[in-house]
């Protein structure tokens, strides 16, 4: 079994393709917008002029996967109750990183040392997306 996540930008889904390709060298595997849809979208299902909005996107962030859409392009994304967890290679990475996150958007834990990493810090970036950057601790 596999899990990937699938976050609903409500509208601003370009624009964080973007920002990810920016600060975390995403690459984008695949997009396709709701007017590439080979079948019409059901009346009411996306508000009118939202044709070239974002249906899917699969983004690939390091070894991971993320996919991402507009999900009803209301403009309105929420994201609750759960976080995005990067693990960095070293220090330099995680604050460079976390700083490239964080722009735009609100520090919720600044990065620092901790009892279980060297560099840990929780941020909400710019779209409201709730990441946790750290260095995950040497295992011997």
């Amino acid at each position: 079994m596999h899990i990937d996540a699938y976050l609903f930008f409500d509208g601003r889904c370009e624009e964080a393709i973007e920002f990810y390709r920016t600060t975390l060298g995403a690459e984008v595997l695949m997009l396709m917008r709701y007017s590439d849809s080979p079948e019409p979208m059901p009346s009411g299902m996306i508000p009118a002029g939202s044709e070239s909005k974002v249906m899917h996107a699969s983004l690939r962030i390091g070894d991971s996967t993320v996919m991402a859409s507009d999900g009803d392009c209301k403009g309105k994304a929420t994201f609750a109750g759960f976080s995005l967890s990067i693990s960095a290679a070293n220090g330099a990475e995680a604050e460079r990183v976390f700083a490239a996150l964080a722009a735009g958007g609100q520090v919720e834990m600044p990065l620092g040392k901790t009892f279980f990493s060297s560099h840990f810090g929780m941020l909400a970036d710019r779209f409201g997306v709730h990441w946790m950057v750290m260095v995950p601790a040497q295992r011997s």
